[in-house]
């Protein structure tokens, strides 16, 4: 659809828009509580809250705490707890079963002899760490050059092969995905005081040996938690689905198999709750699905195939007129379904590959982006039914500056988004899809994976390297600050009234303008 199409339907849009009765999915306030990863308003933005706009490693840090292991998935809040997942390798060499050996991972000529850069001394995931700028799994010539002048050369033949990186040819495996591990790890669920960061409890949900790798950029704990203030629900994909009390005490687990992952990147299977119901994306390179687990005692309520390969994205739940839909971001096409059982309500196509941004809600319509071999951001119209794949219920669409991992943030009537996951950062008119800026440069930040979240007049956009631009939330590109914290980021950050907290690579932070 045109510009000119996009602005003649305002008048329409207006009109739906005042006629729809849209209530979002509410667990309790953003002052006190962030139960699901993006919140609860469906759109990122923290209404009320007040957080800082400067802080440092000595500046505005009310703690800091120390997390064991891995985990780049987004903490969860109810009240006074923070609940967090990490895996821990336990540094002990096993062999996996037969069937759990991801052939497809192994180097030629056979397993690795020294980890996942091969025989040649190098470490494939250390080298992307240090030197994966845009967190795409590969280098550019930009950071080879900066590789190869760290390791003291400049021909870029042996260094690199030995390191395992660069651009893979089309025969090989792109992108990242690493061999099957050969370590046991612990899959963990922790509980952290809001107040003092003290850590209230730890709890292993499971200790086994992946069944295969993951993405460079991934982990093995990637899917935050889920609660209600009663129970929380924490989804470790393959190594299970769990229910715990919010003082620990495991309530029930299940197993639904394992995920064969695209190129064996990884997963992310993230719960979403709806009613009486634990919904879980299990889209993978065997055949895909979505199912409804009894949140009460994991017992499977209903599935549904999917004609979908291997995705990230987690259904958001939203109730249109009285009736709930789980809308879930997909390659070959968006849908939502009826969480009561599994129906189809609408679907549209029109994304890319590897879809991984979540949806958010807002003013009746569901926008929707993917940037992975492409571009394509979309609007949809919440009172769809049926297919509407080409038809004016997609309000408006765009095919340039997309997100590949983190997600659109939706402010007053602007849409925001970074590109890829660089560091360039988008504003549409959310109701035309008119661009109010462009790819202005997050000059401090390189690679993004974090979602971008605003409050109090700022939106925040957390970068790789440990850097947080703050910008003004308005319809004019405006840099506020550059933070800068000593350890990578990911995960996303949350707001809860006055304070963030900041996942990085290796502590929690809680920054505060009280510190």
């Amino acid at each position: 659809m045109n510009t000119l199409t996009q602005l003649s339907t305002q008048k329409s849009i207006t009109t739906l828009v005042s006629a729809l009765a849209f209530v979002t999915t509410s667990f309790a306030s953003s002052n006190d509580s962030w139960p699901t990863w993006r919140g609860t308003s469906l759109t990122g933005v923290v209404e009320g809250a007040k957080p800082p706009v400067n802080w440092s490693e000595t500046e505005n840090v009310k703690w800091k705490t120390e997390i064991p292991g891995s985990g780049l998935a987004t903490p969860v809040i109810w009240k006074n707890q923070i609940f967090l997942v990490t895996a821990i390798s336990k540094g002990v060499a096993t062999s996996p079963a037969p069937n759990q050996v991801n052939k497809d991972q192994q180097p030629a000529g056979g397993p690795s002899q020294s980890g996942p850069g091969g025989g040649g001394g190098f470490n494939r995931e250390e080298i992307l760490k240090r030197f994966d700028k845009d967190g795409d799994g590969q280098l550019n010539d930009e950071e080879r050059k900066a590789m190869r002048a760290s390791f003291g050369g400049s021909g870029r033949g042996q260094t690199e092969r030995r390191a395992g990186v660069g651009r893979p040819n089309r025969g090989g495996s792109r992108g990242g995905g690493h061999p099957t591990p050969q370590q046991e790890h612990e899959f963990n669920v922790m509980a952290i005081d809001r107040s003092s960061g003290e850590v209230l409890w730890s709890r292993t949900s499971s200790s086994q040996t992946p069944h295969e790798g993951h993405h460079a950029t991934n982990g093995f704990a990637s899917a935050s938690p889920v609660t209600d203030g009663e129970h929380l629900w924490v989804s470790f994909g393959s190594r299970g689905i769990y229910c715990y009390s919010l003082d620990g005490v495991k309530v029930w687990e299940t197993d639904l198999g394992d995920i064969r992952s695209r190129m064996g990147f990884g997963e992310a299977v993230q719960p979403a709750l709806a009613g009486n119901h634990l919904l879980l994306t299990w889209d993978q390179e065997d055949q895909s699905y979505i199912v409804a687990l009894d949140k009460g005692t994991g017992e499977e309520v209903w599935r549904k195939e999917r004609d979908e390969r291997t995705s990230w994205t987690t259904p958001v739940i939203v109730e249109v007129d009285g009736m709930q839909q789980a809308i879930i971001a997909g390659s070959n096409k968006t849908r939502a379904y009826n969480p009561e059982n599994g129906d189809i309500i609408w679907e549209a196509s029109g994304l890319t590959s590897n879809v991984i941004p979540t949806p958010v809600i807002g003013k009746g319509i569901v926008y929707v982006a993917s940037g992975y071999q492409g571009r394509a951001v979309q609007a949809i119209k919440l009172s769809s039914k049926g297919d509407v794949s080409g038809t004016d219920n997609i309000i408006w669409s765009a095919s340039h500056s997309a997100p590949y991992v983190a997600s659109p943030l939706l402010s007053k009537n602007r849409l925001y988004m970074n590109k890829g996951n660089d560091a360039y950062f988008t504003c549409f008119n959310a109701s035309t899809g008119e661009v109010l800026y462009q790819d202005e440069s997050l000059e401090g930040i390189r690679g993004v994976y974090a979602s971008p979240i605003a409050a109090n007049g700022h939106i925040y956009i957390a970068g790789k390297e440990g850097a947080t631009v703050v910008i003004k939330d308005s319809d004019t590109f405006e840099i506020v600050s550059v933070n800068t914290l000593d350890d990578p980021i990911d995960a996303s950050p949350v707001i809860v009234g006055d304070q963030m907290f900041i996942r990085s690579h290796t502590h929690l932070y809680c920054l505060s303008n009280e510190s």
